[in-house]
């Protein structure tokens, strides 16, 4: 049976490991370099920064949504969906689908005007599925993600 409930700081050492499944699968297997100590600041310490829902299939942790809030000058504010992943045995039970039923459950309930994602071009039985919820692409914009060296030359004036 299916629940999903939200996280707890005891999950910590699970969100990291479902975030290096993540990456395996998106073929970034490098890409995870967070630590334990900064997902509990992160998402559990006094402001927390996003927030996060598991799924669990008869008590066994299979899955999990992270997210957390942005805000658009022309709409307001919105929840942007970081990640969204099932474990491989139990993918096309309709988890997917229930975690993501619980974040718009959650946007709703507090006003935002839509949820935001991104989904890697190869990913076609992702992109076939949020067609099928109804969502929108956008082709024509594009990605800007300034990190590293470009952040801190850019931070230093």
């Amino acid at each position: 049976m299916l629940l999903i409930r939200p996280a707890a700081v005891r999950d910590v050492p699970l969100l990291l490991r479902f975030s290096r499944e993540f990456a395996e699968y998106e073929r970034q297997p490098n890409a995870v370099i967070i630590k334990e100590e900064t997902l509990t600041r992160d998402g559990f310490g006094p402001q927390p920064k996003f927030r996060c829902r598991i799924a669990e299939w008869d008590g066994e942790a299979i899955g999990y949504a992270l997210f957390f809030g942005f805000y658009s000058s022309c709409k307001g504010s919105g929840i942007f969906l970081e990640d969204l992943f099932v474990r491989e045995a139990f993918r096309g039970r309709g988890i997917g689908r229930a975690l993501l039923s619980e974040v718009a459950r959650i946007a709703r309930q507090e006003g935002s005007f839509g949820i935001r994602w991104e989904v890697l071009s190869w990913n076609e039985s992702a992109i076939k599925f949020y067609k099928s919820l109804g969502g929108e692409f956008f082709d024509e914009w594009r990605q800007v993600l300034l990190e590293a060296d470009g952040l801190n030359r850019l931070a230093d004036g």
